[in-house]
């Protein structure tokens, strides 16, 4: 029998900003840009009774929720913090996918017939808390879907939940469709004009009418509705990785054209990236030079996907990394350590344009092709 656990951390840069500071216990709190007119990436339980919600517009979360405090967002501690979490759980688990920077999956399948698999995960639970001062949550099940839905209702009481194989079609029943991971808003508001608001008369539509009016990922949704998910748990590597290289037609010492091509190269990857939904946690700089010796370095980083904050990390890396008494005959860099997360959690002291641009940017490029608009630097 399959047993999959999916464990998320509670409201992560929320608590994460509490343990930093105690006195943030118990208050309505903001995680995201200082100014008026950036987002909200976070919020506390306290700040939603307010209506307030992530992606908002501080202005408009302040507005709701005056007495709100607002925390600038740090990638570089939440993703120690991410870190610290991911050891632990690599420690004892058998097989474990990390899926974003707060949450994992693990493969606990054949447990239960040794030590009881929701047992193990409740004892593993209490040792991240312990050892991080961090809430987690966890969801058990059969797959990952049923998993993962478990989870979120956990939160709203012990912060453990496990459904029993079998029972996966009832356990979803009553909840909204909102809540099959994959349904974004527009899919919820078609399916409740069409009368699909609840996962009970989803169940009940032949799949392939679902397929006809959506396409593949209706027939996705459907499954997930059924309680089926055959996705495997990914075993987490930090291996991982996407990578650029690029041979000169001459060789050349001209740092203008080295960090021309490398901006570019790392343009084209955080493009990529965004549109995998990953985010990197390591950059690597690889130069050869033109008698062919070659040298890398690497340096971990803050999750991203930014372009502005990778090209910084990387040209720093490349300073350290290249020697200007030498020929370069290629140059590569590669992102490894990647996490799925969405590049809109990194903008914390970003403006709401500053995400439009990023989006729009992307979106031309989709149609279009990558070339199709670029840096300044780069042309």
């Amino acid at each position: 029998m399959d047993t999959v656990v999916h464990m998320d951390l509670d409201t992560f840069y929320v608590e994460a900003e509490r343990l930093r500071d105690s006195q943030l216990k118990g208050k309505p709190v903001l995680v995201g840009g200082l100014s008026a007119r950036s987002v909200v990436a976070s919020c506390s339980r306290e700040a939603r009774r307010f209506g307030v919600h992530s992606g908002m517009p501080t202005r408009e979360a302040l507005r709701l929720c005056p007495e709100a405090i607002v925390r600038r967002g740090d990638m570089d501690y939440y993703s120690g913090l991410s870190r610290t979490v991911t050891e632990i759980i690599a420690e004892s688990a058998p097989l474990f996918e990390k899926a974003s920077i707060d949450e994992h999956y693990l493969d606990l399948s054949g447990m239960e017939k040794h030590f009881g698999a929701f047992k193990w995960a409740h004892q593993l639970r209490g040792r991240i808390t312990h050892h991080t001062g961090l809430p987690i949550s966890f969801g058990l099940s059969a797959n990952k879907t049923v998993s993962k839905i478990a989870t979120t209702m956990a939160k709203l009481s012990s912060g453990e939940l496990a459904v029993d194989q079998g029972k996966e079609k009832p356990f979803l029943a009553p909840l909204s469709v909102g809540r099959i991971p994959g349904v974004g808003r527009q899919l919820q508001l078609d399916l409740a004009y069409k009368g699909v608001s609840k996962i009970s008369t989803l169940q009940q539509l032949p799949s392939d009418l679902m397929e006809m009016a959506h396409g593949k990922i209706g027939l996705q949704v459907w499954r997930k509705g059924q309680g089926i998910d055959p996705s495997p748990v990914t075993p987490y590597t930090e291996q991982k990785s996407m990578s650029r290289e690029r041979t000169f037609m001459a060789d050349t010492t001209s740092q203008a054209v080295l960090k021309k091509k490398l901006m570019d190269m790392i343009s084209d990857l955080g493009y990529e990236l965004r549109a995998a939904g990953k985010m990197t946690g390591c950059i690597t700089i690889k130069i050869r030079y033109s008698n062919f010796d070659t040298h890398t370095k690497q340096t971990v980083i803050p999750y991203s996907s930014l372009d502005d904050v990778l090209i910084t990390k990387a040209l720093a890396l490349f300073e350290k990394t290249y020697s200007r008494r030498l020929l370069v005959r290629l140059l590569g860099v590669k992102f490894s350590n990647l996490v799925a997360g969405s590049y809109q959690i990194d903008l914390f002291s970003d403006s709401q344009e500053a995400v439009s641009l990023y989006k729009s940017l992307d979106g031309i490029r989709s149609r279009y092709g990558y070339k199709a608009i670029l840096r300044a630097a780069i042309l």
